[in-house]
């Protein structure tokens, strides 16, 4: 059956009503623009599953067991369970009120609830945050193959370990070799469903990680040169207490993949199982979270570093520590290129709605298709090898932009009630998630700000 398109999403090329397989000759503009957004109908639930959870974890699992290092682990790991809670209504909320207002979209779904405004809003905050991710990821995969410094030490990669010193294992090389031979394939898929399968290979190397960190820390625990971490946060003075918010922004953000759900949505044989796939791949998740948790701060405790990768650089205490570390480093940096063109997926899509919103659809017009993820592969590849202060700005426009996406929009939406659907829970749980929002995005942007503030004083000191 084809849903009719609401008058929102008439208005604007980005909504419209999912179609059959084989859609009539009458079939409308609206109707041609579910096959740009997500080609023809038949993903599987497992494909979808994994394409959800690899939206999810990317870079942010490394820092999770620094956040069980300030919180301690029952409060911590209660926080990554309260997050994904709160993450699933969220996202019930937009896909029942997306049916509500026959949107197929999120732009379309923001735009029934706020118009025009809202819905370039929304697009800019996705492209906003999208890019700032691509590039930091970009940057730590070559942090992971060609090294780094850090506090004026140098901390090798892997390709420079095992190759040695040459023009094609500097940074700049081996990324523009990842751009070419890995990045500019998987880009150039019109359907997020064709990377379920490098989706399932990125979660299955995310649990080789997992279960690699608990393998060494149960030997460490069992010999006893390791003891049981922290459960509760250590609070010795007022700067201690303070420090504990800044574990918010990291938390809220753990599982944002709003931005992905309808594209992933529109591809299933059937939608109706949206609802189970975000409920298992927000378990998924949540478990590859704890594990990583508790078994990142049981094996370092207190010296587990903002970015626990750093960590496996050194003697991990065991046999064949320098083989396990290289397969972690490995792992995560494969990782992490197969979360790239999943995130790259909805970046393209959301941009070309805010450049040419009256165009035909992206994927029957090759040479925008191909223009404009040029042009973005450009921008991520020149960010991350030639302007190191790029990060800098993505600190604060980043979580923002993120918090927004997943927290703020779906809460405002339920708040407008447009259709009248809204419960006395939803309301609820919608004010909860905008001052969560609020808190986390005050508590990301003075952590920055006084970060920048202290390490200026402490150059110029």
């Amino acid at each position: 059956m084809t849903i009719m398109p609401s008058a929102s999403d008439r208005k604007y090329r980005r909504g419209g009503p999912r179609v059959p397989l084989l859609p009539s000759q009458k079939c409308s503009a609206a109707a041609e623009e579910e096959l740009r957004e997500g080609g023809l109908d038949g993903a599987s639930f497992s494909g979808a599953v994994f394409n959800v959870s690899t939206t999810v974890v990317g870079a942010g699992i490394m820092a999770l067991p620094a956040i069980m290092k300030q919180l301690g682990l029952i409060p911590g790991l209660t926080m990554i369970v309260l997050g994904a809670a709160l993450t699933e209504s969220s996202i019930e909320m937009i896909l029942r009120f997306s049916r509500a207002s026959k949107s197929a979209t999120y732009s379309g779904l923001v735009s029934d609830a706020f118009g025009g405004p809202g819905r370039t809003l929304l697009q800019l905050c996705i492209v906003v945050n999208n890019l700032g991710m691509l590039v930091v990821y970009m940057i730590i995969i070559g942090d992971v193959l060609s090294g780094t410094w850090s506090d004026g030490v140098q901390h090798s990669g892997v390709v420079e370990e095992w190759f040695g010193q040459h023009w094609w294992t500097t940074r700049s090389s081996l990324l523009l070799l990842t751009t070419l031979f890995v990045f500019a394939p998987l880009i150039s898929f019109k359907r997020v469903d064709s990377l379920r399968y490098t989706s399932a290979l990125s979660v299955g190397l995310a649990i080789v990680f997992v279960a690699i960190t608990a393998g060494v820390a149960v030997v460490k625990l069992i010999d006893g040169s390791i003891k049981m971490p922290r459960l509760m946060p250590e609070l010795v003075d007022q700067a201690s207490f303070w420090k504990l918010f800044t574990t918010i922004p990291v938390l809220v953000t753990a599982y944002i993949c709003h931005h992905n759900i309808h594209p992933i949505e529109n591809e299933l044989k059937d939608p109706s199982q949206m609802k189970p796939i975000v409920r298992m791949s927000l378990a998924l998740c949540s478990s590859v979270y704890i594990a990583t948790s508790f078994f990142g701060f049981l094996l370092f405790g207190d010296q587990t570093l903002d970015d626990v990768l750093t960590n496996f650089d050194g003697d991990l205490g065991i046999p064949y520590s320098s083989l396990l570390d290289d397969v972690v480093r490995v792992s995560y940096g494969i990782h992490l290129m197969l979360v790239f063109p999943i995130v790259f997926f909805s970046l393209r899509l959301n941009l070309d709605g805010l450049l040419f919103p009256y165009a035909i659809p992206i994927a029957f017009d090759n040479r925008r298709f191909f223009s404009l993820t040029s042009a973005l592969m450009g921008f991520i590849f020149a960010g991350a090898n030639f302007v190191p202060s790029i990060w800098d700005a993505f600190q604060f426009t980043g979580a923002t932009a993120a918090i927004s996406v997943g927290f703020i929009f779906p809460a405002a939406i339920a708040l407008r009630d447009t259709h009248g659907i809204a419960t006395k829970n939803d309301r609820l749980v919608s004010w909860v998630m905008i001052f969560l929002a609020v808190s986390s995005s005050s508590a990301a942007i003075c952590s920055d700000i006084y970060g920048i503030f202290s390490s200026e004083k402490d150059v110029g000191g």
